[in-house]
């Protein structure tokens, strides 16, 4: 726990790639993903559930059901000096209160009335609708200026850059010395057909979707279903899987000739076997991996400084 968290980086047990920074855009899928994590989730150790920092409005709502959904023994909840942010989320608070997705107790008898969508978000068998029992730990900071909004958004994105910079570093030799830049590290081949792809954060065209993908951060996805194609691919999926993340990796060429992707990635190859889905979110690859590379003569591909921005 103590320390930045790019400097100690280990491979997860269980990892779905949201491929968003907020959840935002898509509340429902992000439950999903929370469940899917939880589900591998054996009891044998303490698990320390590190919630988002969203926690106005819809996102307090959303706390809400994933408090209900995982039922934890403790919340820890820190408050903000001089300002009531949110209310304590005491057991009875959590009870009686709606969340997003989730109905408080005294909305109960109604839930079969709700929206369209809503119904997959009803209590299954198995998941407890009983109170829930957590003890609530309240820590009211004393010193100015804890908890302002504003300052989180950028040293986050920092940190996200430092992890992603941290992650590559494993494609470099273990022995100390010249860093490699990233064009000279020799790419995996994956032909277009042996591989799903999907945007998770936007709409694209089919047609435009490789210019999507060239030069993209990636997720490595392992999706239940065998991929198959007629043709020499690619293969697009209609709809964004919650689904296995073994890692992630570079797109740094599409060869449209041979139908190839051509990906960096540090996941091992035994791992790589497994590999069926390409996910692309909206996630940036840091600029000084582009504009920062070594031995690169004339224009730096993939960067322009001649943009347009009121396109």
């Amino acid at each position: 726990l103590p320390g930045p968290p790019f400097t100690h980086q280990q491979t997860p047990r269980k990892m779905v790639y949201y491929g968003q920074t907020s959840c935002e855009q898509d509340t429902e899928r992000y439950l999903d993903v929370v469940k899917y994590v939880f589900s591998c989730y054996k009891k044998e150790v303490p698990l320390v559930i590190n919630t988002m920092g969203w926690v106005k409005g819809e996102g307090l709502l959303l706390l809400i059901d994933i408090i209900r959904l995982l039922s934890p023994s403790h919340v820890v909840q820190m408050d903000v000096c001089d300002w009531k942010a949110m209310p304590p989320l005491t057991p009875e608070h959590v009870h009686f209160s709606a969340g997003l997705h989730t109905k408080g107790k005294q909305q109960s008898k109604c839930k079969q009335l709700g929206a369209g969508g809503m119904e997959s978000w009803k209590y299954s068998e198995g998941e407890d609708m009983s109170a829930p029992q957590h003890k609530l730990l309240y820590v009211h900071p004393e010193f100015p200026r804890a908890g302002v909004a504003g300052e989180a958004r950028v040293h986050s994105g920092i940190l996200r850059d430092m992890s992603i910079l941290g992650y590559l570093g494993h494609l470099q030799s273990p022995d100390i010395g010249a860093v490699l830049p990233l064009h000279s590290l020799v790419p995996y081949q994956v032909p277009f057909n042996a591989v799903a792809l999907r945007v998770i954060h936007t709409d694209v065209a089919p047609s435009n979707i490789m210019y999507a993908v060239n030069a993209s951060w990636i997720g490595l996805c392992c999706i239940p279903e065998e991929v198959r194609c007629q043709t020499d691919g690619p293969v697009l999926l209609t709809q964004t899987p919650v689904c296995d993340c073994l890692g992630f990796g570079i797109v740094r060429g599409v060869d449209m000739e041979k139908k190839l992707y051509h990906i960096l990635t540090p996941v091992p190859p035994e791992n790589l076997r497994l590999v069926n889905c390409l996910l692309l979110g909206n996630i940036a690859i840091p600029n000084c991996v582009l504009v920062g590379q070594q031995g690169i003569e004339g224009e730096i591909p993939y960067v322009t400084s001649d943009y347009n921005y009121s396109i």
